[in-house]
């Protein structure tokens, strides 16, 4: 109780605004820095091995763990979001801005009747208490509610929320905001039946399985609460910016890539990075593939608008990073808590798997597009 009144505490100190500028300048980039190295430790080996474990869990029918859903890809939609990070609406709430767009969202796919799968740190139980996300978030649990209501909505545990897993009360809790019981599930595979008839598996898990530092350990979770929470709350920090999801993938992502890439006929779609991928890369990776084919294809006026696009990233590196060969077996959600209030999220519907945003349009009205998009029988699987 004591830390999360000081995380509350500190968001209520007064700051000249002119001084959290100067500190904002002086200390983002170096404890960003810190809190990234803190905060995530992957170790390819335990990744792999708690992927495979959860797949087979899964496929062995083991319902606690996942569900196994037969898909028509022409008539059935989903839709994937992850890291909401609903918060206390106080300094360190990075899903504040994003709110509006999320339930902007959840209000057209509810409407449009896609299955809603949300995968993970949904709430942000590391910084507050239950009680607290819930007080300050009823609009959202009154949305995702809609979805229960048609039997849409599958509800997977990230590691900021993992209390809905491991907590004695999360079931209670859980029916305290939406009203009835709702299962709580480490992923899910949906068997796809796609148009040309081919076999595919698209399974789904938050993604911090395997981190040694966001799977359950003590020290991130101190950090996050002591630390990090008070920090963000005072100057108003939010780590989770474009330009710093556009690089290169993480080393996180990266491994998720290597173990689907070794799986046949199978999709892997998780969360937790917060980095936007599609088909197995970022959007700048994306962008230099898209260069190299203009180039190839001597078209000089496409190449030149994707180079000035990747001139504007500001990525320092010493040549261009070679992406041929890779397979489309890797997608994440990215997050719905970026710091100018968009979102990001995967779609499957119409036969295609697309990525999308939500952010704010003329008048602050929220407005959908597609980022990338492929049909699911067009993707290069193993």
């Amino acid at each position: 109780m004591e830390i999360h009144a000081k995380t509350k505490q500190n968001a209520k100190i007064h700051v000249n605004p002119l001084m959290r500028k100067f500190l904002q300048n002086l200390l983002t980039r170096p404890v960003v820095q810190f809190a990234n190295r803190v905060s995530s430790r992957p170790d390819k080996r335990r990744v792999d091995k708690a992927l495979s474990g959860l797949y087979e869990e899964i496929k062995s029918r083991n319902v606690k763990k996942g569900l196994l859903l037969p898909v028509d890809s022409q008539i059935d939609k989903f839709i994937i979001l992850s890291d909401q990070h609903k918060g206390a609406r106080d300094g360190a709430d990075v899903f504040a801005k994003a709110d509006k767009n999320y339930l902007a969202a959840l209000d057209y796919y509810n409407k449009e009747h896609f299955f809603y799968i949300n995968l993970g740190d949904s709430e942000e139980l590391w910084e507050n208490l239950f009680v607290t996300v819930k007080r300050h978030n009823k609009a959202t649990f009154e949305s995702e509610k809609k979805f229960i209501a048609r039997k849409s909505f599958i509800k997977i545990f990230g590691n900021h929320d993992l209390y809905w897993d491991n907590d004695p009360l999360a079931a209670v809790n859980l029916q305290s905001i939406y009203g009835q019981p709702v299962d709580i599930h480490e992923g899910v595979i949906l068997e796809v039946n796609t148009a040309n008839k081919k076999p595919l598996e698209i399974y789904m898990t938050h993604g911090h399985q395997g981190d040694l530092q966001s799977d359950g350990n003590w020290f991130s979770k101190w950090f996050v609460s002591d630390i990090w929470g008070p920090f963000q709350a005072y100057l108003r920090i939010n780590p989770n910016t474009p330009a710093n999801n556009d690089q290169l993938k993480t080393d996180h992502n990266r491994m998720m890539y290597e173990w689907s890439s070794k799986r046949k006929d199978t999709l892997l779609i998780t969360g937790h990075t917060h980095q936007p991928v599609f088909r197995s890369l970022t959007q700048l990776e994306l962008l230099y593939e898209g260069l190299r084919q203009a180039k190839a294809g001597n078209r000089n006026d496409e190449a030149a608008t994707i180079q000035n696009k990747i001139d504007k990233l500001h990525l320092k590196a010493s040549r261009p990073p070679d992406f041929k060969g890779y397979l489309d077996t890797y997608f994440n959600s990215g997050c719905c808590c970026f710091d100018d209030g968009d979102i990001t999220g995967i779609e499957i519907a119409e036969g295609c798997i697309r990525l999308i945003k939500w952010e704010y349009g003329k008048g602050k009205k929220s407005e959908r597009s597609v980022l990338e998009e492929s049909r699911l029988e067009d993707l290069k699987l193993k």
